[in-house]
């Protein structure tokens, strides 16, 4: 592990070794796997390598200890060559560091060396078959019974749902509370008997990742793997954990917004029409402004909730704000880029077709874009009373 006395030194170091991986390893297979849909397994390996796994736990427990600032750049850059990297160990970081803020001392020590190390893969199962953005109608159950939970339920949607070996489990512990989120608990749940995992889920894009749904059948938790080791605490786990996954989708946002206008601008020096550069065509000026324009707003704005998820401060609106803009940046940008290239820009031969099928997933995942307004707003008035 490197030392951390200079942290930016260090964080440059490990964005540099990312860049080169990138370039190196994954670049060139990319296309290729995304579009068979196959499981990155030697990436992965590499990943883990690379300390990704651990990006954000601290290195007492041996992880990179890594700011949610550079955390972003680092998503944001593996987003520009292949966003469906990051859903691997981002799940993964949002159980580990769920553990290291919440957990109990001996949870700690159980899990978190293994899930630095990515020796144990994690994931994060909250959404169900009727509950997505609504948490708190989930509906699998946890009856406690002596040293055990007894688990029933399903979870669908869930990243690292095949190739993972624990979970972040939100489940119902007391259903006759008002409101119901005062009777939702978060179990760290491995794999065994009781716990299936009943089919891959087939997805317009975000390939070469596992998105499964998991189903519990008189499922045995030990009490012990009740996370913070007390009951009606896995709502705000689980938010707190979205705050994470919000900057996480917003970074993968900016990386999607930001090849779509790489391309573009390379495009359009290459393509002529009417004897010029279509990069000469006020049309395309505009849009590749536009775009531009839009990159480095999406950016700005994923650097403040980073800063402020940093700084340990609040921070659901200015995640909420990030996903919500840099998601939406990155369809509007796969669009343009696909217009800027015409017929190419429909053909699996460019990379642009790939970010278009990519980008409608950031204005959905870790709660939908119309949710993330509703949240903006509410803490506006929170905010500013009067």
């Amino acid at each position: 592990m490197i030392p951390r006395d200079d942290a930016s030194g260090v964080d440059q170091l490990i964005l540099d070794s990312i860049a080169k991986w990138l370039a190196r390893d994954v670049e060139p297979h990319a296309m290729r796997m995304e579009h068979a849909d196959e499981y990155p397994h030697a990436m992965v390996e590499q990943m883990k390598a690379l300390g990704l796994f651990g990006a954000m736990i601290s290195t007492e427990w041996g992880g990179l200890g890594l700011s949610a600032t550079t955390y972003a750049k680092v998503v944001t850059m593996i987003s520009e060559t292949w966003m469906s990297l990051t859903g691997i160990f981002n799940s993964h970081l949002m159980l580990a560091k769920c553990i290291e803020k919440f957990g109990t001392e001996e949870q700690k020590k159980k899990y978190l060396p293994k899930l630095v190390t990515g020796e144990l893969r994690a994931g994060t199962a909250l959404t169900e078959p009727d509950a997505g953005t609504d948490l708190q109608a989930i509906r699998t159950r946890a009856e406690k019974n002596g040293d055990y939970y007894i688990v029933n339920g399903s979870k669908t949607w869930i990243t690292n749902g095949q190739q993972g070996h624990i979970f972040g489990l939100l489940v119902k512990t007391d259903i006759t509370t008002d409101p119901p989120r005062k009777g939702m608990s978060m179990l760290i749940a491995e794999k065994g008997e009781g716990f299936s995992v009943s089919r891959k889920l087939e997805k317009l894009g975000y390939h070469g990742i596992d998105s499964a749904e998991l189903v519990f059948e008189n499922y045995k938790v030990s009490a012990a793997d009740l996370i913070g080791g007390e009951e009606g605490k896995g709502f705000y786990h689980a938010v707190g954990g979205l705050e994470l996954g919000r900057i996480n989708v917003a970074a993968r946002g900016v990386g999607i917004a930001n090849r779509a206008l790489k391309e573009s601008v390379k495009y359009s020096q290459q393509r002529k029409t009417f004897g010029k550069q279509i990069c000469k065509h006020q049309a395309i000026q505009l849009k590749l402004a536009d775009m531009a324009t839009k990159c480095e707003a999406a950016r700005l704005l994923v650097e403040s909730a980073a800063k402020a998820y940093d700084e340990g401060r609040r921070c659901d609106m200015e995640a909420g704000m990030a996903k919500y803009y840099a998601s939406e940046a990155a369809v509007e940008n796969s669009l343009e880029a696909m217009r800027i290239h015409g017929g190419y820009g429909y053909s699996k031969e460019f990379v642009v077709e790939r970010l278009y099928r990519d980008a409608p997933l950031m204005t959905i995942g870790e709660g939908t874009n119309e949710m993330q307004r509703i949240i903006i707003a509410r803490q506006l008035i929170e905010r500013n009373p009067i």
